[in-house]
């Protein structure tokens, strides 16, 4: 095996996204040989890699892609020790997976689980502009000011969102299309204009779209994995090598 980076193994061994990979790094839950990495350590074959204790070894299985509608109430963590109501023991599939970015524990809808680390950063890297949809409901009337700022952009977490397309459905309904994921954009996007979520679902991730009843999950069909393939060509399959 050539030299990989140690959150690039991780991934592509299916543990976790590279992210979540580094997050373990950081908190010292890695070890390569019984000793403690440092944040970008390549590995070379024989070396021994561990988290929390437990071997981590690339394995030559099958992919896994699953379509999930969340409940409220769920928490979009692979850390089964951290949170008690995670997504992987409310899951308990028979394959180590993980999500493909987040979803409040407050909001539900659709999220994305694999072993896959690969399609995983295509996904999460913010400026390949993949669509995400989501219908909001919040505590009180909108009006065509709250649509056209919405669009436009709001000023949270020292930036300014990027436009993004808004359209009411009802009095206190509204959908929205981003195309990038600060934490807590929608909530916090509403906030600023003196609103307040009282629900936020999530229905489409690009070209998938949520058709499930709350809490049941499926895996991605042939046609649906093609065009999410087609949708990520143009992406790095990696960050770096």
């Amino acid at each position: 095996m050539k030299e990989t980076r140690i959150n690039k193994y991780l991934s592509e061994a299916g543990y976790c996204s590279r992210r979540a990979a580094d997050k373990l790094i950081e908190e010292g839950r890695v070890t390569i040989n019984g000793e403690v990495p440092l944040m970008g350590t390549k590995i070379v074959e024989g070396d021994v890699v561990k988290v929390d204790g437990k071997s981590v070894v690339k394995k030559d299985e099958k992919a896994v892609y699953l379509v999930l509608n969340k409940p409220r109430g769920i928490v979009c963590t692979t850390d089964t020790r951290v949170e008690k109501d995670n997504i992987i023991d409310f899951l308990n599939y028979p394959k180590r997976i993980f999500p493909i970015g987040r979803l409040d524990k407050a909001s539900e809808g659709l999220i994305l689980l694999t072993n896959d680390g690969d399609i995983v950063n295509k996904i999460l890297r913010a400026r390949n502009n993949h669509e995400k949809e989501y219908i909001v409901q919040v505590n009180k009337p909108i009006d065509n000011d709250f649509i056209k700022n919405m669009s436009q952009g709001v000023p949270i977490l020292d930036t300014v969102t990027r436009p993004c397309k808004v359209e009411q459905l009802s009095r206190v309904r509204f959908k929205i299309i981003l195309t990038q994921g600060l934490n807590r954009q929608i909530r916090r996007m509403c906030e600023y204009l003196g609103y307040h979520v009282q629900q936020l679902k999530r229905v489409r991730i690009m070209n998938i779209h949520l058709d499930l009843p709350n809490g049941k999950y499926r895996e991605m069909t042939k046609e649906e994995f093609r065009e999410l393939n087609n949708l990520l060509a143009d992406s790095s399959k990696t960050i770096d090598d």
